[in-house]
């Protein structure tokens, strides 16, 4: 009861918080396939990609992934806790996660995750994780990418594109082939990049106007 009341409340916020400071929009939501467990994966801006996300997408359960060392703060792991985010340890083969992914799934609910495993990541250097893609070959769930667009400035305007669901479930006989897991997830990400920028550009034609 008390963790469906604060959900609520820290929802409305961010809501507000999503519609009048960032002025946020979210274009192609609809392509998140139906009745069916499905993953959306997209680039790492800001700590508020996901409660942004999150609050304006209430019509269906989103569960973020998380690296564990958010969850050392008591209050973020509080929050964690209602949004349903769950921790994964980046640095080995995590096998709680992967198993409350897979439930995810099972629950036909969304599972999000970014390949970045970091906030702009790309542009740290850092190479993207092969999880996501993993998952979508052994579950058969498709892979919905999207873009963010924005820098979360106060004021500024962040945008959400998705793009068209992947099916991997093709690759099933390739799960364990390192360099095609590579090529699939290197894909993934061009395809996250494409959809920021794609956003990007929205965002500037709007500001000359």
């Amino acid at each position: 009861m008390f963790k469906n009341f604060y959900t609520k409340v820290i929802k409305g916020i961010c809501f507000i918080i999503a519609k009048v400071i960032y002025k946020t929009e979210v274009e192609g939501i609809e392509k998140i396939p139906e009745g069916e467990g499905v993953i959306i994966c997209g680039n790492h801006v800001h700590g508020l990609d996901a409660p942004l996300l999150m609050a304006l997408y209430p019509k269906k359960t989103i569960c973020f992934m998380a690296k564990q060392e958010l969850f050392k703060n008591k209050f973020l792991k509080f929050l964690g806790g209602l949004y349903n985010v769950f921790p994964v340890n980046r640095d080995i083969n995590d096998t709680e996660a992967v198993r409350k992914a897979l439930k995810v799934l099972k629950e036909k609910k969304i599972l999000g995750i970014y390949p970045e495993g970091t906030r702009n990541g790309l542009a740290k250097g850092e190479k993207p994780k092969h999880g996501a893609v993993n998952i979508a070959i052994r579950t058969g769930a498709k892979i919905v990418p999207f873009g963010v667009a924005g820098d979360f400035k106060l004021f500024s305007k962040v945008k959400y594109t998705f793009g068209d669901p992947i099916d991997l479930s093709g690759y099933k006989k390739n799960a364990h082939d390192k360099e095609v897991v590579d090529i699939l997830t290197n894909e993934l990400m061009a395809k996250i990049v494409e959809l920021r920028d794609k956003g990007e550009k929205v965002n500037i034609a709007i500001d000359k106007k």
